[in-house]
């Protein structure tokens, strides 16, 4: 893997590879729309529920777009990652279908149902602590130590590009939108859909959404280079990082109109619309963008959101709603 002073953002063409490699093997999920929600949000909004992507969330599309492209004597040695919990499970997941290990750096407050999907799916779970501990310099000792690939979350060009895979089922099945939200914390969701929507749509505002606990790439698009922010406690736990990525951010910076924060609050708001108008049960990081929407911080009127993931808990779902 070269490393992320060298890599190279990926292309759209690498987004349309991307796409060959998970055709069937990724789902192609719903885009699902509600009357009420369009009243609420004054704008005909279409969901992209990646929630129905295998185990929950779009973070698949990335992980077996990234690990189908080692070589054989790579996949010998196993792969590793650092992740809260999506990441995880999508590395986890994609690791037992293309014959290769997975040890994961798991942050050790991470939702235990996330790690339990994990290790279901036969990987070897390690924890720190994501408030003290360099997970950056803990994930590199641990690639040397094991003498695996690392696949990061998001600063990997193969991992932005299967996540770009997203934006274009969305402009495909979802035409003439005007602006597209989506949920933000290390980027390469976000960095993936704005390189495929600028291809394909290139009029369309992104938007990109974070937590208000976890406001690193917003402070950093306003100081024009990297920050470093302190994470403070947020239920959104897959959208909370100190600084944006390396490769992600220059994505952002360049191709992406505005990042606009939002409140746990209103993330809480954003589920119980969704469950209770769509029937759609979504985990918090994933309502981030939907969460704008309904606060107002998002206008248009043709509005695609992205719904990033449903990994929550029966118990941790109805705890947050009640």
């Amino acid at each position: 893997m070269a490393s992320l002073q060298t890599a190279q953002p990926p292309t759209f063409e690498d987004v349309q590879a991307a796409a060959e490699r998970l055709a069937g093997v990724a789902h192609r999920t719903p885009v699902i729309t509600s009357r009420t929600l369009d009243e609420w949000a004054g704008a005909h909004v279409m969901l992209k529920a990646e929630g129905f992507q295998r185990m929950g969330a779009f973070k698949f599309r990335g992980a077996y777009n990234a690990i189908s492209q080692l070589s054989a004597p790579e996949r010998e040695r196993g792969v590793v990652t650092a992740s809260s919990g999506n990441h995880a499970q999508a590395v986890a997941l994609a690791s037992s279908l293309l014959g290769t290990s997975a040890t994961i750096l798991m942050p050790a407050d991470a939702p235990a149902s996330k790690r339990a999907a994990t290790e279901g799916y036969g990987a070897t779970v390690l924890e720190y602590d994501r408030y003290r501990d360099d997970r950056n310099r803990l994930l590199a000792d641990l690639a040397r130590e094991l003498g695996a690939s690392i696949v990061h979350p998001y600063d990997d060009p193969r991992v932005m590009a299967g996540a770009g895979t997203v934006a274009l089922e969305l402009a495909e099945d979802a035409a003439a939108l005007d602006t597209v939200v989506v949920p933000l914390g290390g980027g390469g969701l976000l960095s993936g859909s704005a390189i495929t929507l600028r291809a394909v749509t290139p009029t369309t505002r992104i938007v990109g959404v974070e937590p208000e606990a976890s406001p690193d790439t917003q402070r950093s698009l306003v100081a024009g280079r990297r920050l470093e922010v302190p994470i403070q406690p947020s239920i959104a736990d897959g959208q909370l990082l100190e600084t944006p990525g390396e490769i992600t951010f220059e994505v952002v910076r360049s191709l992406v109109d505005e990042v606009v924060t939002v409140s746990d609050a209103e993330i809480v708001e954003a589920m119980r619309a969704l469950f209770e108008r769509a029937k759609l049960v979504v985990e918090p990081s994933g309502a981030s963008a939907l969460a704008a929407v309904l606060a107002g911080r998002v206008a248009g009127d043709r509005l695609g959101v992205i719904l990033s993931g449903a990994n929550i808990s029966a118990e941790r779902f109805a705890e947050l709603l009640t």
